[in-house]
């Protein structure tokens, strides 16, 4: 199956200069309607390690887990922020807390990924994950089922159906020159840039079915996946 890729996209008319997170939610759902499939790359965590399930007593369904942080850090709503959250102006962040200490599967495979709990520190995913997560559950309720999240919905992502998926930059970003883009252009270009190359010469399907024991694939099928992470 051919995806469809954009290295390059300008962010609708706005007072801001530079996207907003609701804003790349709308467009994307726009794009995502389109009959070409597309497949899209996001970089911080999809979802939390196990023992975050374990200490909260949630059940292993990523959807709920979805529902379960947007009552706690409705992230999504006008003027809230991760900030707001942790230090308690809104929201209920100590509620559903996590160890900094724990990590997903992928990411201790990845090498140098951090902890979806790990705030304040160099390279960390940690506020991108808390104040991304309350709109990859707005995309799947928006979306009504068209839209395939992986590898929750599936390792496999049936033909012709638009997907998305975690990506980590830190993979990739050196193996393209910078040509003028600032460290976050870069990332982003080179995510884009990376699965394009793999689609074209078809690597794109091994990259979905990574090679993971039983035990392995069951875990990540409720912590989630990074592409391209062997």
């Amino acid at each position: 199956m051919q995806w469809r890729t954009r290295l390059r996209c300008r962010h609708p008319p706005s007072p801001r200069k530079y996207w907003t997170r609701r804003g790349i939610a709308e467009w994307l759902l726009v794009r995502l309607r389109e009959p070409q499939p597309t497949l899209v790359g996001i970089d911080h965590g999809f979802s939390f390690p196990l023992p975050y399930f374990s200490q909260h007593q949630l059940p292993l369904d990523w959807t709920t887990f979805l529902e379960d942080f947007h009552e706690h850090w409705p992230t999504d709503e006008a003027n809230v922020y991760v900030d707001s959250v942790r230090d308690g102006s809104c929201g209920n962040g100590a509620a559903p807390s996590g160890n900094s200490r724990w990590r997903r599967l992928t990411e201790t495979r990845a090498g140098a990924a951090k902890s979806v709990f790990h705030f304040d520190v160099q390279g960390a995913v940690a506020k991108s994950t808390h104040a991304g997560l309350p709109w990859l559950l707005y995309l799947r309720r928006q979306s009504a089922g068209r839209l395939h999240f992986w590898p929750f919905d599936g390792w496999s992502v049936p033909p012709g159906r638009s997907a998305v998926v975690e990506v980590y930059p830190a993979l990739w970003s050196r193996g393209f020159a910078t040509e003028g883009r600032d460290g976050h252009q870069h990332d982003a270009y080179s995510i884009a840039a990376w699965m394009q190359q793999a689609d074209r010469r078809g690597d794109l399907a091994d990259l979905l079915n990574p090679r993971l024991d039983v035990a392995d694939m069951k875990k990540a099928g409720i912590e989630g996946w990074i592409l391209g992470v062997a």
